[in-house]
């Protein structure tokens, strides 16, 4: 008795699916393998597990590359879509762009400006009058700020110096009184022995 016919559907339970698809896979490499081998057929062979993991298979002869390139001149389908043609496009302006800068950049410098005629050198010139007065009142701004902070270093080291005179000050004032203390002590200690006192001796007529 044969086998009977497989539905064929999503399978629920995700062992029996992970199995289904090992077994599965394994299989269609193998054909692609025996294809490629008993016909001389160039295959490519991509498949995406629902888990993300990726097997692939290429004919030994071929590339990747190879492959789609026949496949875009055969089917005549585009591989790449809209965006990558508007990327193009985008890259294109770009360069353009880019192209006229430094074109614009040369004529600021002066160089390759015999092309020009009298309207385009007087926007140029207006462009560069504009440039000149910028910078000016930008050099300007910086100078008033060096000024400004030099007055305000000139008044902190002013500061400065003044509490450090007075402190020195003190302390010079605080060693001349601890010098009159040591010299007041000093002729204190002294004193007993400059003004020592005789012993009075008893009177020799009263004892007569």
């Amino acid at each position: 008795m044969g086998r009977g016919k497989i539905e064929i559907k999503r399978i629920e339970n995700s062992s029996n699916r992970q199995v289904t698809y090992s077994k599965r896979k394994n299989g269609i490499l193998k054909k692609a393998k025996e294809i490629t081998v008993l016909c001389d057929a160039q295959v490519s062979l991509i498949i995406f597990a629902a888990s993300g993991k990726m097997h692939e298979y290429i004919s030994p002869s071929t590339t990747l590359i190879d492959i789609l390139e026949r496949y875009h001149k055969t089917s005549g389908k585009r591989l790449w879509d809209a965006k990558h043609e508007d990327l193009n496009s985008e890259i294109d302006r770009l360069k353009k762009e880019n192209d006229s800068m430094q074109i614009e950049l040369r004529h600021l410098k002066g160089e390759d400006v015999n092309t020009l005629n009298y309207k385009e050198l007087m926007a140029l010139e207006d462009a560069l009058e504009c440039g000149v007065a910028g910078i000016r009142e930008r050099q300007m701004e910086i100078h008033s700020a060096h000024r400004r902070n030099g007055k305000i270093l000139e008044e902190e080291n002013r500061e400065l110096n003044f509490i450090l005179q007075q402190r020195l000050a003190m302390e010079g004032a605080r060693e001349m009184e601890n010098g009159f203390d040591e010299s007041v002590r000093e002729f204190h200690s002294q004193m007993p022995f400059a003004f020592r006192v005789q012993p009075m001796q008893p009177n020799l007529h009263e004892r007569m």
